[in-house]
């Protein structure tokens, strides 16, 4: 059986539930979930979790994040991007050199307030499904960090494409309707492209096409990134234990052992024992734990 995680190159039009709904017919297997949110109207990067490795997500998901946006100014919709209803239109020029005095200001970390149509719950409620109802909500404001925001190139007039790099949680259209407020010149988000999430990027990923072809030639495991390697993110714990230690260790116990003192306190850690990798780990200073337990399962 196949497991680890498979690095999906979804289109534009498609939802992240959809995306997984095609992973799980394509591989058969039912345990099958994503990594975060990518908005229907966006492309690129969608790591895709497939058995035991849907254990990870709180080890993937909390990962820096890179994309390519294009901002247009002029109109600003209730979305914040191409596919809402405009809000406020203006005919005003803004120039790239306005833009590039105005980017600095959106680096670093910052608060920001999600828009209205956003997949983040009110009352166990999704915000996008209140807005379409016309229900008001307090809107949430969230602490964010972009340490990188550039320009690309100019694609038209009032049109750019900038290079982003945030923090996960980051909602790129409203950093591009921002910056039209800043400017003074309402602006939405006309296309979106992730090309990195964490440690997954364009060039190693796979779009359903190809994975459905993987299949007819029985080639699929080389789409499947194995969990091991999928964590190589992480830092590693390596314990040497007799069987009793070990068998406490795969069954949730806090064991110790010789060179624990030098590990990390609190942090996510590949666990191996005697060689063998069993998931994640974590030491508290004077012992260390399973807190996600990936060996093999028993029959």
């Amino acid at each position: 059986m196949l497991e680890g995680v498979v690095n999906v190159l979804k289109p534009p039009g498609m939802s992240s539930s959809d995306v997984v709904t095609d992973i799980r017919h394509i591989f058969g297997m039912k345990r099958v979930g994503h990594t975060g949110t990518l908005d229907p109207g966006a492309a690129g990067v969608l790591p895709i979790c497939i058995g035991r490795a849907t254990r990870l997500f709180d080890y993937l998901v909390d990962k820096e994040k890179e994309y390519i946006g294009e901002i247009t100014f002029g109109v600003a919709t209730d979305t914040q991007d191409s596919y809402g209803a405009p809000e406020e239109r203006s005919d005003a020029l803004v120039t790239e050199e306005m833009l590039r005095e105005t980017l600095p200001d959106f680096t670093g970390c910052q608060r920001q307030t999600a828009p209205l149509y956003s997949a983040l719950s009110v009352g166990g409620k999704k915000m996008y499904k209140l807005a379409r109802q016309g229900v008001e909500v307090e809107r949430k404001v969230r602490e964010i960090n972009v340490p990188e925001l550039s320009l690309i190139s100019q694609t038209g007039r009032n049109r750019y494409l900038i290079r982003i790099v945030c923090s996960r949680g980051t909602y790129v259209r409203t950093l591009c309707h921002d910056i039209g407020g800043s400017i003074g010149v309402p602006a939405h988000m006309s296309f979106l492209l992730r090309t990195r999430s964490g440690a997954f990027d364009l060039d190693g990923s796979f779009t359903i096409g190809e994975l459905k072809a993987l299949k007819e030639k029985d080639e699929l495991y080389m789409a499947v990134i194995p969990i091991e390697q999928a964590l190589a993110h992480i830092g590693e714990a390596r314990m040497t234990l007799n069987k009793k230690g070990e068998r406490f260790l795969t069954h949730g116990a806090e064991v110790v052992f010789p060179g624990m003192e030098g590990l990390p306190k609190d942090t996510p850690l590949r666990a191996y024992c005697n060689g063998k990798f069993l998931g994640i780990a974590k030491s508290n200073g004077e012992a260390v734990h399973i807190c996600t337990f990936l060996g093999q399962e028993e029959e």
